[in-house]
């Protein structure tokens, strides 16, 4: 039975699953989750109701880390998302958690105030949110080196990871020139033709993005 992925081509979480099974040419069926059937089979799934959600047979897999380990593990391809090595993979985790922790979620923070009406605002939680992503862009342009990944010489699970973080970040709060290390590594790594993949098919749906997405990218 092949693998079906539910997702939606504009979910941030969403690109760190499909960077994944582009990356490896990995056979799955796109189950778009868009109207109220989509939302029902989601649902019936997992009551929870977040994407990206996997199935592979009758196994149910949720979490977008956890179902690019569990690609790596059932669908090997020639991009390894985890290094072997222990102490290569904890970095490589812990870069992952950072992305979600540290730009991903102060990220969806701004998007979600967007969406807020005026008497709705959170201005404080704004402004700790800008903050953070001051603090992790600065820490960020310290461990980055150039030409290489998130983590090292090689394409990981941390690039799925900062790919759609940074993406959307950087929509909310520019990096701006004084991270340029930053700058560089979000511009390598959407070039990337599995990330450019996942830019490119979201496209279509950048109408959604509160207050309109800007004209680049």
């Amino acid at each position: 039975m092949p693998l079906t992925l539910y997702a939606h081509p504009f979910a941030a979480y969403c690109w760190k699953a499909l960077i994944a099974l582009y990356e490896n040419a990995t056979p799955f069926t796109y189950r778009l989750v868009e109207d109220a059937a989509g939302w029902a089979e989601l649902e019936s799934l997992w009551p929870i109701k977040k994407f990206p959600l996997l199935r592979d047979g009758d196994a149910t897999i949720v979490e977008s880390s956890i179902i690019v380990e569990y690609l790596m593990r059932r669908y090997p391809g020639t991009t390894r998302m985890i290094p072997v090595n222990d102490d290569a993979a904890l970095t490589v985790r812990f870069m992952d958690r950072f992305f979600d922790n540290y730009v991903m979620s102060p990220m969806q923070t701004l998007v979600s105030d967007r969406m807020r009406t005026e008497t709705e605002r959170d201005a404080k939680g704004v402004a700790d949110a800008r903050k953070m992503l001051d603090v992790a862009y600065g820490w960020l342009e310290e461990q980055l080196t150039p030409q290489a990944w998130a983590s090292g010489s090689t394409f990981s699970l941390a690039d799925c990871s900062a790919a759609p973080a940074l993406f959307y970040a950087d929509w909310v709060h520019p990096v701006g020139d004084q991270f340029p290390g930053v700058l560089a590594y979000r511009g390598r790594v959407l070039a990337r033709p599995s990330v450019a993949r996942v830019v490119d098919e979201a496209r279509p749906f950048r109408k959604l993005f509160p207050q309109g997405a800007p004209d680049r990218d």
